[in-house]
């Protein structure tokens, strides 16, 4: 069964497609060599992935984790529940698993203010094959990944 075409002087409504478009066009976005010099030379990195993920892919060393559900609120300084150090200026670089996700987020930031945010190109996979330093373990939500991440305590 196909779905009726729109009337006539409607317009198609947007899809996930068409909103990761327009949020990629306002980003900066980095290709992982590029996020690890900066991350290096002090922007934050954060990364939004559930626990699930990083305890079977990985996490990077000095990542801020915050899980994407509480991001802006963490991000935005004028929220009340901001991390120390947020401030509008602050280059913060969102990585997800394969870069979607991250998309989305970043200018989620833009949109509260944080106008240097953007996100890693590939994700972390692409972080991952390029090479680039990778840690086994789990760190919970609000913490930074430590070059030793901790094994879960079971």
């Amino acid at each position: 069964m196909t779905a009726p075409a729109p009337s006539v002087g409607t317009r198609a409504r947007p899809g996930i497609a068409d909103v990761l478009a327009r949020a990629r066009a306002r980003l900066d976005r980095l290709t992982p060599v590029q996020a690890h010099a900066e991350q290096a030379a002090g922007a934050l990195l954060v990364d939004i992935r559930p626990m699930a993920q990083r305890l079977t892919e990985g996490e990077v060393p000095g990542a801020l984790v915050l899980e994407r559900n509480v991001l802006e609120w963490r991000l935005d300084p004028t929220s009340g529940a901001a991390i120390p150090g947020a401030d509008h200026d602050l280059r913060v670089i969102v990585l997800c698993q394969e870069g979607y996700t991250s998309s989305l987020a970043a200018a989620a930031l833009q949109d509260v203010g944080v106008h240097r945010a953007t996100d890693v190109v590939g994700g972390l996979a692409a972080w991952r094959d390029g090479g680039l330093p990778v840690v086994r373990g789990w760190t919970p939500a609000g913490e930074v990944v430590s070059a030793t991440a901790p094994a879960p305590q079971g």
